[in-house]
């Protein structure tokens, strides 16, 4: 076996599986196409018009290309669109504003925040003194009233932020960003899941009220893996100088390329009703797995606002491990997740994330998610649904 006998593979893995992860969809032939260039040849560190290298009028050009789009995009002062990942935008932010050991307000993991918000594995959690809030016990929504009492309860926090990787509904950032700013600090927002969703237009924007917004560039905006910062103009060279030299060393040429392909997609009218079918899409799912068997299946917060479903369950006797491998056996792909205030430890979890970036891509709409639940249920109960879940694969691929 060589590397081209498992890219074929994965091809064919990712065509005839239903992919329902939410943090991950489906780049255009487009971004696929400029991101395998010659672009991965070149070595630039540096920024356009101040590199350590020469030879690089193209990459400056494309560099640049993507900044502008970048601005024009999400309507903000300055763009970074270097960081190697979501977390190294988040990391780069940090980089820019802290001094080891500062306090930092963030989401709590275990109710959807992200292992970067202060997980004590996590660079952000070594380097940093992350003090947390969460949601409410009895409806799932965040906490505002925490929120507030341990700004006032950590008058050293120097920055708040904001954003999650499990937490489906909106975000009310105007809020949060008034409350923080009120006590004089630094606010920032992460929206690597809802990136594609904030550029639509579909979920409110951070960027008036955010000193900081980070974001990764390959969920719902449908990008290359990578990440990307805005800030504000007084910050824009101190965010500048944490990623390069700060953080990285030479960008990745040819994903920075892709960028910009991606934000070229993102900015044509067919980007923004692809994100409005994304959500309607996940609110069908949500009222699907409502309806299928209540005892088995209850959606956290009773609804999704964005681009995913967060779904206990308990119900079934199942965690969601075995859950994740038995949908996953037949052919459709889940991730368990914790849920709020969940008993179980994060190698079992009592939770199942469900997403629909990926099949709206491929031309799903709100009919066809009782029928992907219906997959998921019988594939829980044991039941092959092999065969319908390539026949319902087959389907929306006739309709494109």
């Amino acid at each position: 076996m060589n590397i081209l006998e498992l890219v074929q593979r994965e091809g064919e893995r990712q065509k005839s599986s239903l992919n329902l992860i939410a943090s991950e969809n489906y780049v255009s032939d487009y971004v696929r196409g400029v991101l395998g260039t010659v672009f991965t040849n070149k070595y630039a560190e540096g920024y356009p018009g101040k590199r350590w290298y020469g030879g690089c009028e193209f990459t400056d050009q494309a560099e640049q290309h993507a900044i502008d789009l970048a601005k024009q995009l999400f309507k903000a002062d300055h763009a970074n669109v270097q960081p190697h990942s979501g977390t190294q935008a988040n990391l780069s932010a940090y980089f820019a504003m802290l001094n080891p050991g500062d306090k930092v307000l963030a989401f709590k993991l275990e109710h959807g925040g992200h292992l970067s918000h202060g997980a004590p594995f996590n660079a952000s959690g070594k380097y940093y003194k992350f003090v947390h809030y969460g949601v409410r016990k009895d409806d799932g929504l965040i906490d505002e009233a925490e929120f507030v009492a341990q700004l006032d309860a950590h008058p050293d926090i120097k920055l708040v932020v904001t954003g999650a990787s499990s937490y489906p509904r909106a975000i009310n950032f105007e809020k949060l960003g008034a409350i923080a700013k009120e006590r004089g600090k630094l606010f920032m927002a992460d929206i690597a899941h809802i990136s594609g969703l904030v550029a639509a237009g579909v979920h409110p924007s951070p960027v008036p009220v955010s000193d900081f917004v980070t974001m990764s560039t390959h969920k719902t905006i449908r990008g290359p893996r990578g990440g990307m910062v805005l800030c504000s103009k007084k910050w824009a060279s101190k965010l500048d100088r944490a990623v390069f030299p700060g953080t990285q060393g030479g960008p990745l040429v040819h994903v920075i390329a892709a960028k910009a392909a991606m934000l070229e997609e993102a900015l044509k009218p067919e980007f923004v009703a692809y994100q409005k079918q994304v959500v309607a899409n996940a609110k069908a799912m949500a009222k699907a797995f409502t309806e299928i068997n209540p005892r088995r299946y209850r959606v956290i917060t009773g609804g999704t606002d964005n681009h995913m479903v967060m779904v206990d369950i308990t119900g079934t006797g199942k965690n969601g491990k075995e859950i994740e491998d038995l949908v996953g056996a037949q052919g459709v792909y889940v991730n368990k997740n914790f849920i709020p205030y969940d008993p179980r430890p994060n190698t079992e979890t009592s939770g199942m994330r469900v997403g629909t970036p990926m099949v709206t891509t491929l031309g799903a709409r709100e009919a066809d998610m009782p029928r992907i639940v219906q997959f998921i249920d019988k594939a829980i109960s044991g039941e092959n649904v092999k065969r319908e879940v390539s026949a319902f694969m087959s389907e929306i691929e006739s309709r494109r």
